[in-house]
């Protein structure tokens, strides 16, 4: 037939070379089987990223030290954030064209972070010899199948095709069924098609019989079983008289081993009865083994596997693979393609998610699922949390007024130029924190940076303090539930828990006319984060002033010396207007005062457990 190698063997010609593809070489002619392979990028970014509901500082350091990387050659740096954006914000960014940091809600470790990728599969209409060599070739228990057009139908495990050769003692007709067609035994022999007959590529139920018997005994046992000729294959070696007799009968193919030449009066009779004749290389015994090998994937395939998506939390995940017996998880997608394979040894790969954080140091304050990732560098301006890392960083903390601060010196140290675009960010991440070198945190350094900083840009500390500060109002701008979880941070002192928030307003006239509603959402969010007790600190940007409203333990908030406006609830804090340095070292004195005199608040929130231990 067109399209397959000439007989060459019995002829004195070369046989011409066939496809080859790891165990199998496919004859000219044949199809070979599908396979699809899925590759992600094998770089994973590292995310500069500032704590959680962040503020000016953490938007701007983050997109400059992933500028500084940049400039660098150290492309792999993404800036990012885990909260929303803000009035002020926005107006920063709006000023110097640059769009928000990529939003991250969490980085915990999910499936898609250590599955793998690169998977092989076969099609639906592989052979049971094509599955084996996959798990040879590629070490797994597990053969995902999919369909002509790449979608997920089910798997094959080892087990699985190990039951399928079993030897049937009790049933041994079914130890010769085979149900295939002529093309897929051609393929898995590695065979010379010499002659194929009618409809080749038929699938159809065939049975496997070897022609070793004497002439006279031969076809005995097949018509005892009631095996019709046409759905015969003959395994033979060169007896040209079994050759005849299978023809006679009209068997669908004979099979001859070792390469053992074909006369050519038996090929004519074969052409003339359209019965198929394949020359195989190897002795009968093998020959007819791979032929059993060649039957449909399909019945064995089960289409109802354990199924995961990409997106689980390898948290969650842990547990139920630990008592699983399912050699590997197929991670599809919504639509049904197979995106990865998991397995159980593929949760104990290390995560490849690395963290840059900025503007924070404490993992109550870190994006959720830090402490599960890889924290590669800390450039920070506030005190040390209790944090630990299973490798040394770089960890860069100095007591300057901003996180930008630092940055925009990394830049001026590296003799690299900002951008007129990258100094305003950093000059408005400084004036936002130091409220234009007026806050007590303040240094010479914040000074002699934002004036070498004013240098590179485009507008004056002055005009972008104005802008900055003019903005809009959080309180008018937000609901209050949003407002109290404004540069909201959480703290961890004397084995109490307890959140801060800040807002900085031009007066409080807005802060009165809201006092009630954002009285009511702190206690909801006192209650939902579990906390000791909740604060909100409201700073007037003009008088250097702040009010201070609290939610939590009776006992504590009596402790507060500040002046009481509503009794508490309300505090006037007259020159306070740094959260950092001024209020919570204030309220950790208090902590320690209750500790020394052998109370604490946790008895007043119990029920809520705010505290660790």
């Amino acid at each position: 037939m067109d399209g397959y190698p000439k007989l060459a063997i019995a002829f004195g010609k070369k046989k011409k070379p066939g496809h080859e593809t790891g165990l199998f070489s496919f004859p000219r002619g044949l199809t070979t089987p599908s396979v699809h392979s899925y590759r992600m990028p094998a770089t994973a970014p590292i995310y500069v990223i500032g704590h959680k509901n962040p503020d000016a500082d953490s938007i701007c350091s983050a997109l400059a030290y992933a500028a500084f990387k940049e400039l660098r050659g150290e492309t792999t740096y993404i800036a990012a954030r885990c909260g929303n954006s803000n009035a002020r914000i926005d107006a920063i960014l709006g000023r110097f064209h640059t769009p928000l940091p990529l939003y991250l809600p969490d980085v915990c470790p999910r499936v898609r972070d250590v599955m793998v990728t690169n998977i092989n599969s076969v099609s639906t209409n592989a052979t049971c010899a094509e599955a084996l060599d996959f798990i040879d070739r590629h070490g797994h228990r597990i053969v995902p199948v999919l369909d002509d057009a790449g979608k997920f139908v089910g798997t094959v495990t080892a087990s699985q095709l190990a039951h399928a050769f079993l030897p049937q003692i009790a049933e041994p007709k079914r130890m010769r069924q085979v149900t295939t067609d002529l093309k897929s035994i051609a393929r898995t022999l590695h065979a010379l098609v010499v002659h194929l007959g009618a409809e080749p590529a038929r699938v159809e139920e065939l049975y496997v019989r070897i022609g070793a018997m004497d002439i006279s005994s031969f076809w005995k046992l097949s018509q005892a079983e009631g095996i019709p000729a046409g759905q015969s294959v003959i395994v033979v070696g060169d007896r040209r008289n079994i050759q005849e007799k299978s023809i006679d009968l009209g068997v669908r193919a004979i099979v001859v081993c070792g390469m053992q030449p074909i006369e050519e009066s038996v090929l004519d009779a074969a052409r003339a009865r359209g019965v198929s004749l394949l020359m195989s290389p190897y002795d009968t015994a093998t020959t007819a083994w791979l032929i059993r090998t060649a039957g449909r994937l399909s019945p064995l395939i089960d289409r109802k596997p354990t199924t995961i998506n990409a997106e689980a939390r390898l948290s969650e995940l842990r547990k139920k693979i630990a008592t699983s017996t399912a050699p590997a998880y197929l991670v599809l997608s919504e639509d049904g393609h197979l995106e990865g394979i998991l397995t159980k040894s593929d949760v104990l790969k290390p995560v490849p998610t690395r963290l840059v954080l900025v503007d924070h140091n404490e993992l109550t304050q870190a994006v959720p699922g830090a402490d599960e990732v890889t924290i590669s560098e800390i450039i920070d301006h506030h005190r040390l949390g209790p944090m630990s890392t299973a490798q040394p960083i770089l960890f860069i903390n100095e007591p300057v007024g901003s996180t930008c601060t630092i940055v925009a010196d990394l830049f001026r140290r590296h003799n690299l130029k900002p951008t007129r675009e990258l100094a305003g960010l950093m000059m408005s991440g400084l004036i936002s924190d130091t409220l234009l070198l007026q806050s007590p945190t303040s240094t010479a350094k914040d000074t002699d940076i934002l004036a070498w900083l004013e240098s590179h840009a485009d507008i004056s500390a002055k005009a972008l303090a104005e802008l900055i500060f003019s903005s809009g109002s959080v309180i008018l701008a937000q609901s209050a539930e949003k407002v109290v979880r404004s540069d909201f941070k959480v703290y961890d002192e004397e084995g109490v828990r307890f959140s801060v928030s800040q807002v900085e307003e031009l007066g409080f006239d807005n802060f009165w006319s809201h006092a009630d509603d954002l009285s009511a959402a702190l206690t909801e969010l006192r209650k939902d984060e579990k906390l000791a007790f909740a604060a909100v600190l409201v700073t007037d940007i003009n008088t250097q002033n702040s009010l201070m409203l609290m939610k939590g333990d009776a006992d504590f908030i009596r402790r507060i010396s500040y002046t009481h406006i509503e009794q508490d609830e309300i505090f006037d804090l007259p020159g306070v207007v740094s959260r950092k340095k001024q209020l919570i070292p204030y309220l950790t004195s208090l902590l320690k005062e209750m500790s020394a005199d052998g109370d604490s608040p946790s008895g007043r929130v119990r029920s809520i457990s705010p505290f660790r231990g």
